[in-house]
């Protein structure tokens, strides 16, 4: 057989920790970085093992999509400073600063959604990744066809797809305004407040359904798309950095609140433009 029928079947070996990291910007954001419809997404692979980078690479292509490597994180923003990407991949165990560092320097900069892979399977770890920006956590050993099917997921949530709205109309609630078609949210102040995609989404789905209560699982159907499988802590930590940015008092939030046994409901009234 082929390297590439292996790899479709073959779990990447376990003992590093990795984290992939989709649709990357550094320094002001570019929208250069969003995917056309028209193209086959572009993806940088960071990972300093060079057997890793080539599977992934050979992987990806041969699934349509247009792929780049680097083997650090100064590579990294090398081809990122120079090219247009719709999806990062960045292993966590790097040389020099490591897959965390620099999962949070771009989330700092950017909206752009992130993957996480990890060798090792415990929920610290997962969420500590989470808490870095990213969207998504998947766990090694694993089978590329998995990875695969998240990569889609990532992109058909960062185009807005699969969501029962108007795609270009505006949300309004206590000053603040969601901006659907651009996927942008402006503060009472006027200014933007830098979302990542699953950010957005969980947003989105409360403000469409204001004063509802909505369960973690419901929650993960209409926010996520997700498949079977994905761990529902996703949620509980996004949930946390969105009350971060929109609630006058995190700790004590009013917008976004608990239900005892229920879930959360979003309270604000919601006005459309």
């Amino acid at each position: 057989m082929s390297a590439r029928p292996r790899l479709c079947n073959a779990p990447l070996r376990a003992g590093r920790l990795k984290c992939f990291v989709t649709k990357i910007s550094v320094g002001p954001v570019q929208p250069a970085y969003n995917r056309a419809m028209s193209r086959s997404p572009h993806i940088l692979v960071v990972d300093d093992d060079r057997e890793i980078r080539d599977l992934l690479a050979r992987f990806l292509k041969k699934h349509s999509y247009r792929v780049e490597v680097a083997a650090d994180g100064r590579e990294m923003f090398q081809r990122l400073e120079s090219g247009r990407f719709d999806l990062v991949v960045l292993d966590l165990m790097l040389p020099g600063e490591d897959g965390l560092s620099l999962c949070r320097r771009l989330r700092a900069e950017s909206d752009l959604p992130v993957i996480m892979l990890t060798a090792l399977d415990e929920e610290t770890d997962r969420i500590v990744g989470l808490e870095m920006g990213a969207d998504d956590y998947l766990a090694k050993p694993f089978n590329p066809r998995e990875l695969l099917a998240r990569i889609k997921a990532v992109l058909r949530r960062s185009d807005g797809a699969g969501h029962d709205r108007d795609p270009e109309g505006t949300l309004v609630f206590e000053g603040w305004q969601l901006h659907l078609g651009k996927r942008e949210l402006t503060g009472p102040d006027g200014r933007p407040q830098p979302l990542t995609a699953g950010e957005f989404d969980l947003l989105a789905a409360f403000a469409a359904r204001p004063q509802r209560v909505l369960s973690r699982d419901q929650l993960l159907d209409i926010a996520k798309g997700r498949s079977a499988g994905l761990f529902d802590r996703s949620i509980d930590v996004q949930l946390s950095r969105l009350r971060r940015k929109i609630e006058p008092d995190p700790k004590e939030p009013q917008l976004i609140k608990t239900v005892r046994g229920g879930g959360y409901i979003f309270t604000p009234k919601v006005g459309r433009r």
